[in-house]
């Protein structure tokens, strides 16, 4: 009888169960979709270095489900709550004609569990169709042929699936079960009816309240644009100040415009009294009233959805590009000092004569010496950079070369050749925070001193380049350049020798590539031979593999706040549909037309979901800056295409929620069982 009753119930109540069933499907589709990628990555011809990031990245979306199935579990608890408010008056005929509150337990029981199940059915068979199409996703990201393409059903992730969902069902219950028991019968009958005590505010405090949340979000938009090296330069945690400050501001906002908003509307009357707009303003406006820090919570979490959205799969596109754009030699070897010529022993040893695999290269010296700091170049500014930017690393040992082996090590990496006197100096370097203080001081005419010689700078500016293979762009802090012959104390000086080389053109690229890397994998840790050894596409594999790592967890973190901000909204605008159906069925009676109704109900809903986008917008537009900002750290600024198809999954997720919600409350207003 239970189960008939149950069934029963769940077809009757279909449009209360939308929502929930739309947010339980999405939620296992998308936890399986993300627990699969192991499965999917099987099927590519990747390195092995990219199958570690591969592990790496399965670790980590296993940690980051944990949190999706927190915040899961919470938006379903959410919706329970709706679900057992919006059928209270059922509930309690049922305590009215002599069934227990355990019996209703138990029935609400059985319901869920159906539910459940139909859910997780459904979110799985979508879940296993998506990752098929994940495939192709997967191998883009990872820069792999799909060669070997086949149907792939995870059984790991279908496992991990039924085990959280089957936890955060089982505490639905149990909440179920208790709010239950703990309902009294008059408040179950008269539940439709009750509805939220709206507390009136001063208008003039609301003024000051939001001008002084203008005046903190202007000053954090402007940190984190014109302001932003500032930031970054002066203490570690300004950052987090900024967010925080923004934050505040945001509740601060909301707070203000729920006091001040209605008043503005009614100053306005030719749009206050048009058609049914006083209603629907009112309406709008008691919600914002009674949900400042919902809707302050669900703007930074719309907020964070498009700045994750869009930086990801910029950093991504960013990442890749620069490693392969300021790369322009395939192997780099750092050797001890003094010991050049045993780093072609070690390959003779082996086997592999390393003039047959490499062509044009570049012998040179790193040099630093103790008394040759940061701080020491940048002359009379020094005291006031300490002061302005206290985080930067003064005490760092400058790096230096000669003249002549920087001239062959810029042949190779297409910079610019210097020719120098010998009471010159200059600096190669492209990492922006330091090019712009050590171009001001090199303008000062900032003289350094390197062992028994004091140096003038040749330029009044940096040359700018890179001198080292590395994956991002911009990471050339500095490189001093002096003139040939400088003698300095070995005790006083730290040498590094390094030799960098392209490929020869008449040998294949990928072969070179192996017979230098397997010889390198025996490297041990002997004295005579310790070296360190990186190619170009050893590189490049990292940085594809860590930017698709970013991406992943960027693409899961952003699809879990979309969906927990649209499921909020949208249970918050059904359990005001339910609270004010006495309200629309007035209107009736005083002969508004259903045509009407539905559209005040329509503008009520749009504006509802409108006003956290519209404010998490506008926070996103000086958050995009600040992300192009750290982006550009990796030698990209694009960001159209990425934003492009954060609007899109905007549109389809947000947009999907708004049109349920609507419908689901247009049936609500005209349900005549309450």
């Amino acid at each position: 009888m239970f189960i008939k009753l149950a069934l029963k119930n769940i077809r009757r109540s279909i449009k209360d169960y939308a929502i929930y069933f739309f947010t339980l499907v999405l939620g296992v589709a998308i936890f399986y979709v993300f627990n699969a990628i192991e499965s999917q990555t099987a099927m590519l011809d990747i390195s092995q270095s990219m199958y570690e990031i591969v592990d790496l990245m399965t670790t980590i979306l296993r940690a980051v489900s944990v949190f999706v199935a927190f915040t899961l579990g919470f938006l379903i608890i959410y919706a329970s709550r709706f679900l057992i408010k919006r059928r209270g008056k059922e509930f309690g005929l049922y305590l009215t004609l002599g069934m227990g509150k355990r019996k209703i337990s138990r029935l609400l029981l059985i319901e869920t569990f159906f539910i459940g199940l139909i859910s997780l059915v459904v979110g799985l068979v979508i879940g296993v169709l998506l990752s098929q199409f994940t495939s192709v996703l997967v191998a883009n990201l990872f820069e792999a042929n799909l060669t070997n393409f086949t149907f792939v059903f995870s059984a790991s992730a279908c496992i991990q699936t039924l085990i959280y969902f089957g936890a955060i069902y089982l505490v639905v219950m149990i909440f179920n079960a208790i709010s239950i028991s703990r309902q009294k019968l008059i408040n179950l009958l008269s539940s439709a009816r009750r509805s939220e005590t709206i507390k009136t505010k001063n208008p003039w405090i609301c003024l000051v309240v939001f001008l002084i949340s203008a005046a903190m979000l202007a000053w954090a938009y402007y940190a984190v644009t014109a302001g932003i090296e500032a930031v970054l330069m002066s203490s570690e945690s300004m950052v987090l100040v900024v967010l925080a400050a923004g934050g505040v501001a945001t509740y601060l906002l909301f707070w203000s415009l729920s006091g001040l908003l209605l008043k503005i509307f009614m100053g306005l009357k030719k749009v206050y009294y048009h058609k049914l707009n006083s209603f629907t303003l009112r309406q709008f406006s008691s919600k914002i009233n009674t949900t400042v820090l919902s809707m302050t919570v669900i703007c930074l979490m719309l907020f964070l959805t498009i700045c994750i959205f869009s930086s990801a799969m910029s950093i991504r596109d960013s990442m890749n590009a620069s490693a392969r754009q300021n790369m322009p030699v395939d192997v780099e070897f750092e050797i001890p000092f003094d010991t050049a010529d045993k780093l072609e022993n070690f390959y003779t040893e082996r086997g592999v004569n390393l003039n047959d695999w490499l062509g044009a290269s570049a012998d040179y010296q790193l040099r630093r010496l103790d008394d040759l700091r940061l701080s020491d170049t940048l002359g009379e500014l020094y005291d006031e950079y300490k002061t302005e930017m206290p985080t930067v690393a003064y005490d760092y040992l400058e790096p230096t070369i000669t003249v002549s082996e920087y001239n062959q090590l810029a042949r190779l990496f297409g910079n610019e050749e210097v020719s120098l006197a010998k009471d010159e100096y200059a600096i190669l370097a492209n990492y922006q925070p330091m090019l712009e203080m050590r171009n001001r001081a090199l303008k000062s005419g900032a003289k350094i001193k390197f062992a028994d010689r004091t140096l003038k700078p040749k330029y009044d500016k940096c040359l700018e380049g890179m001198y080292q293979l590395s994956s991002v762009a911009n990471s050339n802090s500095g490189l001093i350049i002096i003139p040939d012959g400088i003698q300095t104390d070995p005790e006083e000086t730290h040498i590094i020798e390094r030799k960098v080389a392209k490929y020869r053109d008449d040998v294949d690229k990928k072969e070179a590539e192996k017979a230098i890397t397997k010889a390198a994998e025996l490297l041990s840790y002997d004295d005579d031979y310790f070296f360190y050894v990186q190619t170009r596409q050893e590189i490049l594999d990292d940085s594809v593999g860590l930017s698709a790592l970013v991406t992943f967890i960027g693409l899961y973190l952003g699809l879990i706040f979309l969906i927990s901000s649209a499921a909020i909204l949208a249970l918050k605008e059904l359990s005001e549909s339910s609270d004010n159906r006495e309200k629309f069925n007035m209107l009736r009676k005083i002969g508004v037309s259903e045509k009407m109704l539905n559209r005040a109900l329509f503008s009520q809903i749009a504006i509802f979901f409108a006003f956290p986008l519209l404010i998490a917008i506008i926070h996103s537009i000086f958050g995009m800056i600040f992300c192009s900002f750290i982006i550009s750290s990796f030698g990209g600024r694009e960001l159209f295409g990425p934003i492009l198809m954060t609007a899109g999954l905007l549109v389809i997720i947000y947009g999907g929620y708004f049109l349920i919600t609507y419908f689901c409350s247009k049936s609500i207003i005209r349900d005549q069982r309450n």
